[in-house]
């Protein structure tokens, strides 16, 4: 009967797999590494807050692709939080934390990258049922989509569990991996091969889709008698929809195929010194989304634009003093000047509230 280490901190298990955690993270890398992910993890919080609000308050997006967008905004915005969680719980520190802390760093990585493949496959279905129907957006309803996107985040939760519920290789130290030194390779190998397949279908899907749109609006184009820019408009989503996924795809895949080589104990293959720049690459992939969804859809652009400009006003407002003192109350021209300027400063804010 093999014994179980529940009681041992991690250190008992990466002396075993011979990972070299505090080499590696000392020193100008430690630094270089901590300095690029806090950048990425304010830039991702900022960013995927401001599609999230946009979604919000726009009404030209209260539709299932963009409350599906903006879920996906969130999944980014959890993928911040699980790198924060994890560059305090890294590098050194790794080997000084109990069993479950290191459940929870790693579930939280796995539960933000479920949701966003599984986010991109919803999305996959939505621009189908709209498309087969030649409609820029589907009739599915709020509930619906509300119900969709708690199906997602349950998905994603319960992927992220499942090492913590018993598929791992505590009690069984030989099946451990190197890289999740107490996870066991069989269920690398599961992770890693079931979402390298997501994203391969996906992929031929998304591409299906596309090709379909394409020659559909230009056999309809000529017949058609809307506007050029509405005809093109699910062209449009669905470019937005393909860099999203492509981005996906290049920022995860490398990291996959490395776990992958670990969970088949490919020991020639140096997986210890690359980890943590495809981990980065990984991270950049949140960084990212934000700026497609500005620079594909000018309506997004416009609507995030106007959000900083009218936060940035209100700052500048609180901050300066007032401007018209009682001693020049009498002179009219001083007054009907800071009428004028007052308007004209609202005149941004009120534009993108209505």
């Amino acid at each position: 009967m093999n014994e179980c280490h529940y009681d041992k901190r991690m250190d008992f298990f990466y002396n075993r797999s011979n990972s070299d955690t505090a080499d590696e993270w000392t020193g100008t890398t430690l630094v270089i590494v901590l300095c690029v992910g806090t950048f990425f993890c304010l830039f991702i919080f900022f960013s995927n807050s401001l599609v999230i609000a946009a979604v919000i308050k726009n009404r030209k997006f209260h539709f299932p692709f963009y409350y599906l967008l903006a879920n996906l905004a969130a999944a980014d915005f959890f993928a911040g939080i699980a790198y924060v969680f994890l560059m305090f719980n890294t590098g050194p520190v790794s080997k000084t934390l109990t069993v479950n802390r290191w459940f929870l760093r790693q579930g939280l990585l796995d539960t933000s990258l479920t949701a966003s493949l599984t986010n991109l496959l919803v999305i996959a279905v939505e621009r189908h049922m709209s498309i087969m129907r030649m409609r820029v957006h589907s009739n599915l309803t709020k509930k619906r989509v509300t119900l969709l996107i708690l199906f997602i985040w349950a998905i994603a939760i319960f992927m992220g569990a499942v090492p913590t519920l018993g598929w791992n290789c505590i009690c069984n130290i030989s099946a451990c991996s190197s890289l999740a030194p107490i996870y066991s390779r069989s269920y690398l190998i599961f992770w890693t091969v079931s979402n390298l397949m997501a994203f391969f279908i996906m992929v031929v899907v998304y591409l299906r889709i596309y090709m379909y749109v394409k020659r559909k609006t230009n056999v309809l184009s000529p017949h058609t008698s809307g506007s050029i820019s509405r005809r093109r408009t699910p062209v449009k989503l669905m470019k937005t929809v393909m860099i999203v996924l492509g981005a996906f795809v290049v920022c995860w895949t490398p990291g996959l195929v490395v776990l992958l080589l670990d969970g088949l104990n490919c020991t020639q293959c140096g997986v210890q010194h690359v980890k943590r720049w495809f981990l980065l690459l990984a991270l950049l992939n949140s960084v990212m989304n934000p700026i497609i969804y500005s620079y594909k859809d000018e309506d997004m652009y416009s609507t995030m634009k106007k959000m900083i400009c009218c936060f940035s006003q209100e700052k500048n407002q609180e901050r300066r003093p007032s401007r018209i003192p009682s001693t020049v109350l009498s002179r009219s021209d001083t007054g009907s000047q800071y009428l004028e300027d007052s308007i004209s400063q609202g005149t941004v804010c009120n534009k993108s509230s209505s």
